[in-house]
This record gives structure tokens, sequence and C-alpha cells, in this order.
């Protein structure tokens, strides 16, 4: 499974905050990289260069360049979780796309009394958020993407 990167932010001393569309946010430490990789090394001699991290297209990486990228599960799986307020919660144009559902799917079971709002959903302007835990309950977990 891909995790879907949402965002990233650079924070100090080249670590990299990443929140990703299951609802997870992990820092990420690009220090281990200037040793290993020579590839990395522009981004620590150019604090603009290093400021102009942004999602890659599609959501399956990050990018400073065309020479300086990051695979969304290296991220994933060699960051550190750091815990937030919003950890667990996810838009429902995500959580359609995680678990191979339609929104309107999401909307009938709220009808229904199947997603209880303000418990497993809420509406935050014209955006509807779920908990991934109320996804799981009601449709397992989410579908392997390639």
């Amino acid at each position: 499974m891909f995790h879907k990167i949402k965002s990233v932010t650079p924070l100090s001393d080249y670590i990299l905050s990443v929140q990703f569309s299951e609802g997870v946010t992990k820092r990420y430490d690009l220090k281990s990289l200037f040793d290993k990789y020579p590839m990395f090394l522009p981004l620590k001699e150019d604090d603009l260069l290093f400021s102009s991290v942004e999602v890659d297209v599609g959501g399956y990486g990050i990018i400073w360049n065309d020479d300086i990228d990051i695979a969304c599960d290296e991220l994933f799986f060699n960051g550190e979780t750091v815990k937030t307020p919003f950890d667990g919660l996810i838009a429902f144009s995500d959580a359609t796309q995680l678990w191979g559902l339609n929104e309107s799917t999401l909307r009938k079971a709220i009808a229904y009394g199947k997603l209880i709002n303000g418990i497993d959903v809420c509406k935050f302007g014209k955006q509807w958020i779920i908990s991934s835990d109320a996804m799981k309950r009601e449709y397992g977990e989410p579908e392997a993407t390639a």
C-alpha cells in the first residue's frame, strides 16, 4: 500500500514534518542521508533549496528539484510518528480513495445511521472528516493500491 502524502513542512535541523492521507504525521530526519547519498548534500548547503520541498504530483513522494526526491514509503516507514490532535482523521475524499468507495456511499452511511455525525464523522465547512477507526470498523482495512 502506498502511503499518500498530503503535506510536507521543512523544520529546523533538516527535519521534515510529513502528513499522510490516512491521518498519520511523521518526522523525517534528512541528516542520515547526507553521508550516504551525495545527491542530498545541496539541501545541507542551501537553506532556500531545503525550504522549497513540496509534495510530488499524486502524493507518492516529495521533491526539491529534478535530482532530489524521496518516496512516500521511505518517509512513512523510516519517519518517527508524531502524536497530534488530528491523528486518525481523514477527509472523505482521501477515505474514498484509500478504501475504493464513492463519497455517496459514506454520505448514505451517515443518513442511515451507520456512521454517526459528531462521533464517527464531522463536517467542517464543506469538508466531511471521518475517523480511520470508523472506516476500519465499517469497511475493513484499506485496499492495497499500486
